[in-house]
């Protein structure tokens, strides 16, 4: 349920051999999905859980993990893209994401090499390449896009973190505009539904609203990304799937984030529910001063939010580190 008319979008997040050659189409085809996004986790629990990469590993004896990783990740990548390419060749949509080494987080030299050798490898210009908002991300980000490469800000919690990844976009953007670069987009990933998961059994024991807090400060962002005036810098919403323990439906936070100028990347099931529900009302922008009330009430009852977007931060990188060390081990035994 894409709106051209809108400008929303959204991006399917998840990818899986088999699932690419047939029901990824089809979605493109009917107007469901105009993108795609991946992560460490994602391929993880793809290439333990799908028969459809033991042959791929049979030819790849010999290799090392990482190695056997990237020959699968990149080949899943390329065909996602080139399913994709007819939606890129229309306008500002049609891409695929893939995440550099997440242990590469602290270091912005081997990002930008890692980045830069992964799209060459795939060898599409509707690759976005995901590198986390830290410190080292934000001068990759740059190099990156000053190159020509899209990217994927990601792990983005807190609005400071969205600045800096503005900033740099906008350097990197500039940059590659001055030497004759014609088209390199960014998007900015807002992480949604871990605030909530970390902040809803507090806010429930003092008899406050759930269920709100990541849909407020990714409204926030979300409003400061647009007041830059940045057609070719989208923000995109992330972790947008309801999990186990919370009473939500299904599309929640697609419905709670819908508005113009933004992508919503969920999972299948997400997004199936969202189809199936009645057309979307547009909620966003929220007014500013609804937002800032919201978070004066948390700040009153003692809940600083630079803490809780810096735990939630450093969460996240662990837990795709976990991930990719798991799926690493795990391609060593292959």
């Amino acid at each position: 349920m894409i709106d051209n008319d809108l400008a929303f979008s959204l991006w399917l997040d998840f990818i899986e051999r088999d699932f690419l050659k047939k029901e990824f189409v089809e979605l493109i085809e009917r107007g469901i999905i105009n993108g795609a996004t991946s992560n460490p986790a994602i391929f993880a629990q793809a290439i333990a859980s799908s028969p459809a990469y033991r042959e791929a590993l049979r030819s790849l004896e010999g290799l090392s993990p990482k190695e056997k990783y990237e020959a699968l990740a990149t080949e899943d990548i390329k065909n996602a893209a080139i399913a994709l390419r007819g939606v890129y060749d229309e306008g500002s949509e049609g891409y695929i994401s893939l995440e550099v080494d997440p242990f590469l987080a602290h270091d912005t030299r081997r990002t930008v090499e890692e980045a830069r050798r992964l799209f060459k490898t795939i060898d599409e210009p509707n690759v976005m390449i995901k590198v986390p908002a830290t410190e080292a991300g934000y001068p990759a980000m740059r190099e990156l896009l000053a190159d020509g490469i899209s990217v994927n800000a990601t792990l983005v919690f807190s609005p400071e973190q969205a600045r800096a990844c503005l900033d740099a976009m906008k350097e990197g953007m500039d940059e590659f505009e001055s030497t004759g670069g014609e088209r390199v987009e960014g998007v900015i990933s807002v992480f949604v539904s871990r605030f909530d998961r970390m902040l809803d059994p507090l806010l429930k024991e003092k008899g406050l609203p759930t269920a709100r807090t990541g849909i407020m400060n990714a409204a926030r962002i979300y409003n400061m990304v647009q007041a830059n005036h940045t057609p070719a810098v989208r923000t995109l919403f992330a972790s947008t799937g309801v999990k186990e323990g919370q009473a939500l439906p299904d599309d929640y936070y697609i419905r709670e984030l819908y508005g113009p100028h933004c992508i919503n990347t969920a999972p299948l099931a997400t997004i199936a529910a969202f189809e199936a529900g009645p057309k979307p009302e547009t909620v966003l922008p929220k007014p500013e001063e609804e937002i800032e009330e919201y978070f004066q009430e948390l700040e009153r009852q003692g809940i600083v939010m630079s803490e809780v977007s810096r735990r939630l931060m450093e969460e996240g990188i662990q837990a795709f580190e976990t991930s990719f060390q798991a799926m690493l081990r795990q391609l060593e035994e292959s």
